[in-house]
């Protein structure tokens, strides 16, 4: 088998294929070798297998060698109060003609405590093979729903791009490589590229379809329209136009049906998000009153981090979740949030350059900034404030100015979309009087202003004179033209419009026809744009209104209701009520609100800021949720 590698693998992989490979034939991998042909992974089933059992077999190795060795190396001493815990633990589950005292006797005798080990190790040992073994297929399940998701998204656009390129002179092959070299449609154009792929090797298109219609992992979307794709391509092109058009309005009603099933949704996990976030604080504040009442909440216990009570242990786990949450809350925002919504930024390869454009990338500053978040540190620790504060302090100093510039440039992408749209209506009107594209081009550089697009539109107008017809119109120069124009724009929705433009005119389409598509497209495109940025800012509502409520109720607590204990507790004589003064610490239970409240402004704030654009200005909302949440507890004289 080995010899059948590629040359390009490394001694690790050569030998994990020689020892491993076999495993792959076996039937119970049928279900992963599936699975594994949506995946869109470069490398060959049998090495994946491979290295899995590799990986799976070392880990096991590890663990199993390091919990005998540490079982054999501890002191008696410690051994044994291990065991005892786990005794006492495992008692329970035990029935009772069970000796256990005798076994644990045995046990931890110096003869029999070698064996102990070594079994222990090998328990140890297979939980962990068969866990990486398991986690291996659900790496291939996470990789088929995450392209499913995908190809469902961006089907859509790439069937109207497909519908207009179909109005020129293009063959299907053509046609299809004009979609697959633009990465705008995600793993829709991936997959088309295996069709690609797959039809030089066999020199028939029609088994590429065959075979990717076969295995990709949308078999409700992408299989169906390959398959009357071919079918219909080999009809005629008037039959594939016909079905082109008739397949982009059912697919762009049925992405508008998924995207109110998103919105619906959305608000079932804001409300979900609500009720996680809120409960959580008001366990640690009922905790907080019913210590002081009741004394066996503060009696300490052992943990294996050492002592502590039951009341900080629960405080500080409620803190954990709600940041736990808060991540998860806002991944799950930002995943339901569509595809060609999502706007990235390409963080530049050198220092310097991340340097340069760190008051206009969000990308670079989110680097260059944690410069000053570590000053931030630096400087709070050297006024004696306490780590937590220091940490939360140097947090500010890095989130805010990150997501303000995140603000900043977003704006000014909303400016460009919006002039955009303009742009195109312009160009429209003067294509359809007949104008050479150049020429309109030019014409709207020199007549219209567009704002922040007039420089980028004037640079299209000059690389475009290039391409006149007095000089034959040079296709190559025309495309180079419009790519250099969609990155100095540098939006998802210049992308998909004006992307739409430069296949078309090379495809031989009407130019009527492309631009009166195109009207359409970024009509659509800008209006669900502004749709789902209005019904956002509900959920950025939600955030900033949860937390600033959390804040009310944790302020209140730590001013009136602890102080009234404290009083309470010295009067307790002349009340008769019993509370013992060392159950109330108004400095340590007014700490443990704080923390819990900041744990709660640090996902509130994630929260809101995805909902509104994305992580840069999760940021921006966290670390100011972060700072009102210091100055009011600061300002009641809480901390």
């Amino acid at each position: 088998m080995s010899a059948n590698l590629p040359d390009s693998l490394g001694p690790v992989d050569r030998a994990a294929y020689a020892i491993f490979a076999s495993q792959a034939q076996k039937r119970r991998h049928d279900r992963d070798r599936r699975a594994f042909r949506g995946t869109n992974l470069t490398i060959g089933f049998d090495l994946f297998i491979a290295r899995l059992y590799a990986v799976a077999t070392s880990a096991a190795i590890f663990l199993s060698g390091t919990i005998s060795f540490v079982f054999l190396v501890l002191p008696d001493v410690v051994v044994s109060r291990l065991w005892h815990q786990s005794v006492d633990f495992a008692t329970r589950f035990m029935p009772d003609g069970v000796n256990i005292e005798a076994i644990s006797v045995l046990i931890l005798t110096s003869e029999l405590r070698i064996i102990a080990a070594l079994g222990s190790g090998a328990i140890i040992a297979a939980g962990m093979y068969t866990a990486v073994l398991y986690a291996g297929g659900r790496y291939l399940q996470w990789r088929i729903t995450a392209r499913r998701t995908d190809i469902d998204r961006t089907l859509p656009s790439a069937v109207r791009y497909l519908n207009v390129l179909a109005s020129g002179s293009d063959t299907r092959h053509e046609m299809l490589r004009r979609v697959a070299d633009t990465d705008a449609y995600g793993q829709t154009a991936v997959s088309i590229r295996k069709i690609l792929n797959t039809a030089t090797m066999t020199g028939n298109i029609d088994e590429g379809l065959r075979r990717v219609a076969r295995d990709t992992p949308a078999q409700d979307t992408l299989a169906p329209f390959l398959l009357k794709f071919r079918e219909h391509a080999d009809q005629g092109a008037d039959a594939l136009r016909n079905y082109l058009a008739l397949e982009s309005r059912m697919l762009r009603y049925q992405q508008d049906s998924d995207r109110r099933r998103a919105e619906g949704f959305l608000e079932l996990l804001a409300e979900l998000f609500v009720v996680l976030l809120v409960l959580p604080t008001l366990v640690v504040i009922v905790l907080s009153v019913m210590s002081i009442l009741t004394p066996s909440l503060a009696v300490p216990i052992e943990t294996p981090i050492g002592k502590t009570t039951p009341r900080a242990l629960i405080t500080y786990a409620s803190a954990g979740f709600i940041l736990t949450v808060g991540l998860g809350v806002a991944g799950l925002v930002s995943a339901l949030r569509p595809t060609d919504q999502q706007v990235t930024y390409a963080r530049p390869s050198s220092l310097g350059e991340m340097t340069r454009t760190a008051f206009t990338n969000p990308a670079s500053a989110a680097v260059i900034f944690l410069i000053t978040g570590a000053l931030g540190i630096a400087f709070s620790i050297q006024f004696t404030v306490n780590v937590l504060s220091a940490l939360l302090v140097g947090y500010i100093c890095y989130a805010i100015p990150v997501g303000l510039i995140a603000v900043r440039r977003a704006r000014v992408d909303d400016a460009k979309d919006h002039e955009l749209k303009d742009f195109v209506h312009a160009i429209s009107g003067h294509v359809e009087l007949g104008q050479p594209f150049p020429d309109a081009v030019e014409e709207v550089a020199k007549d219209v202003d567009l704002g922040p697009l007039d420089s980028d539109v004037a640079d299209l107008a000059a690389n475009l004179r290039l391409t006149t017809p007095h000089a034959g119109i040079d296709t190559n120069l025309r495309t180079a033209a419009l790519d250099r124009f969609v990155t100095r724009v540098g939006t998802p929705l210049a992308e998909q419009t004006v992307g739409l433009v430069t296949g078309a005119l090379d495809a031989g389409s009407d130019t009527g026809v492309v631009f009166e598509t195109l009207q359409a497209e970024i009509g659509r495109l800008y209006h669900d744009k502004q749709t789902l940025r209005s019904g956002m800012m509900v959920y950025v509502a939600v955030g900033w209104t949860t937390a600033l409520l959390v804040v009310g109720i944790t302020v209140a607590t730590a001013t009136q209701v602890f102080a009234g204990f404290e009083r309470l507790a010295t009067m307790s004589d002349i009340s008769g009520v019993a509370v013992g003064e060392a159950a109330i610490n108004i400095t340590r239970d007014q700490f443990r609100l704080y923390v819990t409240t900041q744990a709660t402004m640090l996902a509130a704030g994630w929260f809101a800021g995805v909902a509104s654009r994305g992580r840069y200005e999760a940021l921006l909302h966290s670390g100011m949720l972060v700072s009102i949440c210091h100055v009011i507890f600061a300002g009641t004289g809480v901390i």
